[in-house]
């Protein structure tokens, strides 16, 4: 068996030795509509799904800036396999907020994978010693291979009324229910466009019982420190894809450069003003909102390492160049994309699939322009209305 790297400049440098078999999958992943299981053992093997596992278990724990450039990495080897290794990892951050003794249990191994949809889309009714669950949710990533599948919940008390919660006493009592996948019925509904291969399919249980330790509220971390002092930390990380792909993307082009000629007038692209003007112009773009990516992450990590409180632009920072990110990502992948011209609609070009890509990431949450009027109402002084900042 392949030894496992368990430093985080071991699992950074694994990572980049496996983009090159991540590249040559690509098409099959996409095929396959979800990871093959030989690509989720080797994302198990590289460290991935350990990364955000804590010191005191014998894991790495990576901050929240090398779990971004961790998913940086794999993205330019296959979106979807960023995508899903970002949710597989989550494994460290919730078992965060369980109790210790019980989170040990439930990962008695460092590599088992996270999935989930946690936003409170399901009917947690309590009951003696837990909680009787109803639901169907959504964007199911890498529910195909994970070891524990998270759901979202709203709890109900014995009235049939929803519970406040317990520590806010201001907000809905939002909980995530956490069961092995055999305990859900699976939905084929992921026909897309885009990050085909990350399985996101709709799972759904009605009556099933999960135990009150197997869940868990976000405002209720049982372990300390920067990963669980925010529950925004299960997002910090998600840039890292559009990066990751408008980095390939971006190479890719630069590599075609040395065979190509304009069509019109027979110059070579790396003499053409036009393509030396675009490729630099994306690639400032592309400095730039790696930039503020991780400087935003690095100011909010230093915040909370050194237990100061987080003024209101660290709150929002990582939420507005995360969103930005996602945004410039699509715009460089479609603006390659029209240089390439008419070879780029075939889906042996990799710019075809990159276009899909962007463009489905690019409908999730943390990319819409909600983003702006949330984070801009907490600029302007105004009280978030948002969990996660």
């Amino acid at each position: 068996m392949t030894d496992i790297p368990d430093t985080p400049e071991a699992i950074l440098e694994r990572a980049r030795e496996i983009v090159p078999t991540l590249r040559q999958s690509a098409q099959r992943i996409e095929d396959h509509r979800q990871l093959p299981a030989d690509i989720v053992e080797l994302l198990r093997t590289t460290g991935v799904f350990r990364a955000a596992m804590p010191k005191t278990w014998g894991g790495p724990e990576l901050t929240s800036l090398q779990q971004t450039e961790l998913i940086e990495i794999l993205s330019t080897g296959d979106a979807s396999v960023g995508w899903c290794a970002m949710i597989g990892m989550d494994s460290g951050i919730y078992s965060g907020y369980l109790d210790d003794v019980v989170a040990r249990e439930m990962w008695p191994s460092l590599d088992m994978a996270n999935s989930g949809w946690i936003y409170p889309q399901g009917r947690a009714v309590r009951v003696p010693g837990g909680y009787q669950v109803t639901g169907r949710w959504k964007f199911g990533s890498g529910s195909s291979h994970c070891d524990w599948l998270g759901a979202g919940c709203l709890v109900y008390g014995a009235d049939g009324e929803v519970e406040t919660d317990p520590v806010t006493g201001d907000r809905p009592h939002w909980r995530v229910m956490i069961a092995k996948p055999s305990d859900y019925a699976f939905h084929d509904t992921w026909h897309t466009t885009g990050l085909a291969g990350s399985g996101s399919r709709d799972y759904s249980c009605e009556g099933l019982f999960v135990p009150q330790e197997r869940s868990f509220s976000f405002t209720e971390p049982k372990r300390s420190g920067p990963l669980h002092a925010s529950p925004d930390a299960i997002l910090r990380k998600m840039p890292g894809i559009p990066l990751g792909m408008a980095r390939a993307a971006l190479d890719h082009v630069r590599e075609m450069a040395a065979q190509r000629k304009d069509r019109e007038t027979g110059t070579p692209w790396v003499e053409d003003h036009r393509i030396q003007s675009t490729v630099a112009r994306l690639e400032g773009e592309l400095i730039a909102a790696r930039a503020g990516v991780f400087s935003t992450l690095k100011v909010q990590w230093d915040a909370l390492s050194s237990g100061d409180a987080l003024d209101d632009d660290a709150r929002v920072g990582t939420a507005i160049a995360r969103r930005h990110a996602f945004r410039t990502a699509r715009s460089i992948v479609q603006e390659l994309f029209d240089l390439v011209g008419g070879s780029a609609v075939y889906k042996p070009n990799p710019m075809d699939r990159w276009l899909r890509d962007a463009n489905t990431m690019c409908q999730h949450a943390v990319a819409q322009d909600s983003i702006l009027q949330l984070t801009g109402r907490v600029l302007l002084g105004g009280t978030s209305t948002s969990p996660f900042f």
